[in-house]
């Protein structure tokens, strides 16, 4: 594997020949594994480089993957929560250091004094100090998150809230609870009003109930022992929806990385951004993935965002996984060149596709190469 070395913004003509063999590598993979459908962007600046779409929606359908075909992103939604949670917070409606417990009071730990050390960044950056999802297998039981939050008061956290990293999924769908007490307004509304329509994001919608009222959705499949079979779309995760509740167009993703790398300033501002993609936990297992482990010097946690830290580069990373979908968002802090790829499929070979551009327009080669070494 080459070592990391950075380059300068790619010109124009450069990123379109890292664009095409992007797209050879997305379609070897996509064909070599049989997904049934996928679609992804490539964006520089406000401008979309390359958009594309692969497959159908529907194993063994004939409808086919379009430019507003609606994916579950999964937890890629929690850069939506993350972001909502700044703007409201930047616009004074709360401060990261509030208590949890002041806007959802029923939350208790098992040393009720803990509780009162939870803050709103606490929720947001996955330091609340609790192991590691959870009561996650309740959301999979399809229980409404009142039914689950009881359940932190027979636990207590491993270290004090924001000393340690800890992925949650129930925790961190709590600032659905602290934007409502907060404004007056739903989680829901405040994301239509204030990210979807100014942004164009025409496809994008919150729950299950607005992904089914969609005729031009994908289906969710999974592995099986005879290849990919489509299974029904389980309201699970949906639950908890700040967490992985947001579904959307490969179009909407292109305005989503426009607004995150700064191109929507009315929408985020370069102050929010600065704040969502501060580093609030390191996490150093990130270091020990074997996609991006030769590549790393740093790896940490904002608020909903993964911070990654290449050369003297940022990648502003989060990937979703939720059953039958996998959904990824990168882009380079640098030289605001960013990516959105959504299967569905439950597979890994997104992961290798996301690691594939980021490391080459960061200047380290072709890791297509290298990976089909391994």
């Amino acid at each position: 594997m080459l070592t990391v070395c950075t380059a300068s913004v790619p010109a124009r003509a450069d990123l379109q020949n890292s664009a095409a063999e992007f797209d050879r590598y997305f379609r070897q993979l996509m064909k070599a594994k049989s997904i049934p459908g996928g679609a992804y962007v490539i964006v520089q600046g406000d401008q979309v480089v390359a958009m594309d779409t692969y497959g159908v929606r529907i194993k063994g359908k004939r409808g086919k993957v379009d430019r507003h075909t609606v994916f579950r992103l999964a937890s890629v939604s929690k850069t939506f929560a993350g972001s909502m949670a700044a703007v409201l917070e930047h616009e004074k409606k709360f401060s990261w250091a509030d208590r949890v417990v002041s806007f959802v009071p029923e939350l208790s730990f098992k040393t009720p004094g803990l509780s009162r050390q939870l803050q709103i960044q606490h929720l947001l950056s996955h330091s609340s100090g609790l192991t590691p999802n959870a009561y996650d297998n309740y959301l999979e039981d399809n229980k409404p998150l009142s039914k689950i939050l009881p359940k932190f008061a027979n636990i207590d956290p491993r270290c004090k809230p924001g000393k340690c990293y800890g992925y949650q999924n129930v925790l961190f769908s709590l600032i659905e609870d602290v934007i409502y007490k907060a404004t007056g307004i739903t989680y829901e509304r405040q994301l239509k009003d204030r990210f979807f329509t100014p942004l164009k994001m025409d496809d994008a919608s919150l729950g299950w109930e607005s992904f089914m009222a969609s005729d031009n959705r994908a289906a969710p499949h999974i592995q099986t022992g005879r290849g990919w079979a489509a299974v029904k779309v389980e309201k699970e995760y949906y639950l908890a929806a700040p967490a992985a509740g947001i579904n959307a167009s490969i179009s909407d993703m292109a305005q989503w990385l426009k607004a995150q790398m700064g191109y929507f300033p009315k929408v985020l501002s370069p102050e929010v951004i600065a704040d969502i993609t501060t580093e609030r936990v390191e996490t150093r297992r990130h270091m020990r993935h074997r996609i991006w482990r030769d590549y790393l010097s740093h790896a940490g946690y904002g608020l909903g965002w993964r911070l990654y830290t290449m050369g003297d580069d940022r990648i502003i990373y989060h990937g979703g996984w939720v059953a039958g979908f996998r959904a990824a968002v990168a882009y380079s802090e640098k030289q605001k060149i960013g990516i959105a790829i959504l299967m569905n499929a439950e597979s890994r070979v997104i992961a290798d596709l996301t690691a594939n551009f980021v490391v080459d327009i960061t200047g380290n080669g072709k890791l297509a190469t290298a990976m089909a070494n391994k």
